[in-house]
């Protein structure tokens, strides 16, 4: 399994040091421990920019980092390794290895946090934090600076200024390195093979689930822990829901089936969605629905490349479909019109892409200064135009209705244009049908 080495994320904290302000201080806690129900919690996942700053994946740890200090920059504080509660909740790295295990200057017991980390912040003139992540470690920082400013006719100086952590580091986190990118890569290529299982192994009668359990499998069988979100396996009408996730339904001979699922690879996401009929045919209107979507996806991905707005994947998308719906009498009237009226979103009602990362709706901004963000290299996004028709449009010819159709593939801007990471898995109609009938 490719995984990301000590060496970057030194790199990703040297450069995020570099964008903080002089004399200044930055503390980020791990994700909090969520119960699930009574005293059963749920599979803990490190919160992202976290990990993203020091691969340690432990919860009940806060990070520090301090440019400048003279007895080392980066600080961790993290659980004790202590064996009776390593046998109930396993091993813990523990302070006296972690400046091995994770490359911090000093280490200590998260228990003593209260007595070391007001000395680290003292004298400070900035605190970066994500401020409003959770409240409950926004009052354990407030408490702190007020333990400060309570020393000052003792000569403390407490810190002026706060400052939002995610606003330097989001944005550094658009621009994927090589190493990520190899990771992404990965995760895409699993996430196509499960994709591929689905249309190999789906037949009328079998429920939702069932298809989803088949996915669960290849991911979990090529190294992936988990899914980068809840799997959607939407059959019928069921795929003109946008974020169906009961995935309880019986599959009917003759119905699209719409898998939007992807596998999280070293806390990196993939996303995928293919829509192919459960009996290995597309009728007539599915046919042409089907390929109108994926013609304007070709058409987005067209459009992604340096120097084009974040914007234009969409625009070029959204032209593709309108003028493909009124050609088949679903939408009438003149195409710019429709589009400036925004009539095509009774059919297509979400944007073509989103950021793609740590998390499967990344961070960054979209736009900068109110302009939509230029694209460039290193940026990885999703494309995945769609039509929805709501099996109660009666608007429509009844042919059409019920059919939901999304194709989504995950792409890194290069130098050139764009690269498809998801590539492996067949979205044509004549390849779907030569799969679903080998």
């Amino acid at each position: 399994m490719i995984k990301l080495d000590s060496a970057e994320y030194a790199k990703r904290r040297k450069a995020l040091m570099e964008k903080m302000s002089p004399n200044s201080i930055a503390i980020l806690a791990s994700a909090p421990v969520t119960v699930r129900n009574r005293d059963v919690e749920h599979p803990f996942r490190q919160d992202s920019d976290f990990y993203y700053l020091s691969g340690f994946d432990e919860e009940h740890s806060v990070l520090v980092l301090i440019p400048g200090r003279e007895h080392g920059e980066y600080v961790m504080f993290c659980q004790e390794k202590i064996k009776e509660q390593e046998i109930w909740t396993g091993r813990r790295v523990g302070p006296e290895a972690a400046p091995e295990v994770l490359g911090c200057d000093d280490a200590f017991p998260v228990t003593d946090i209260d007595d070391i980390l007001p000395g680290l912040i003292e004298g400070c003139d900035r605190i970066y934090a994500n401020l409003g992540t959770s409240p409950d470690f926004d009052r354990q920082l407030m408490q702190w600076v007020n333990h400060i400013r309570a020393q000052v006719r003792s000569g403390a100086t407490p810190p002026h200024e706060f400052s939002a952590l995610d606003h330097l580091l989001h944005e550094q986190r658009v621009i994927k390195s090589d190493a990520e990118v190899a990771v992404m890569r990965h995760a895409a290529e699993i996430s196509a093979e499960a994709h591929t299982r689905a249309m190999q192994t789906v037949r009328p009668g079998m429920r939702e689930y069932q298809l989803e359990a088949e996915i669960m499998q290849i991911f979990m069988a090529a190294g992936s822990r988990w899914p980068a979100y809840p799997s959607i396996v939407g059959s019928g009408d069921n795929g003109c829901i946008l974020h169906y996730t009961r995935n309880d339904d019986v599959i009917n001979d003759g119905e699209l089936v719409l898998i939007d699922a992807g596998c999280e690879l070293d806390y990196y996401a993939s996303d995928i969605t293919r829509t192919f009929p459960s009996n290995g045919r597309f009728s007539e209107p599915q046919r042409a629905l089907y390929q109108l979507t994926l013609d304007a996806q070709y058409a987005a991905i067209e459009a992604t490349k340096p120097g084009n707005h974040w914007n234009q994947p969409h625009e070029a998308a959204v032209k593709v479909l309108t003028t493909g719906l009124v050609e088949l009498g679903l939408l009438s009237g003149e195409v710019d019109e429709l589009i400036e009226s925004l009539a095509y979103r009774q059919f297509y009602m979400h944007k073509t892409g989103h950021w793609l990362g740590m998390d499967v709706h990344d961070v960054g901004e979209y736009r900068v200064d109110g302009e939509w963000r230029t694209l460039a290299p290193g940026m990885v996004l999703t494309i995945e135009p769609g039509i929805y028709v709501a099996p109660d449009d009666e608007s429509v010819d009844e042919k059409w209705r019920g059919i939901g159709i999304r194709i989504e593939d995950d792409v890194v801007v290069t130098k050139d244009g764009c690269d498809v990471l998801t590539k492996d898995v067949v979205k044509e109609i004549a390849d779907i049908e030569a799969l679903m009938s080998a």
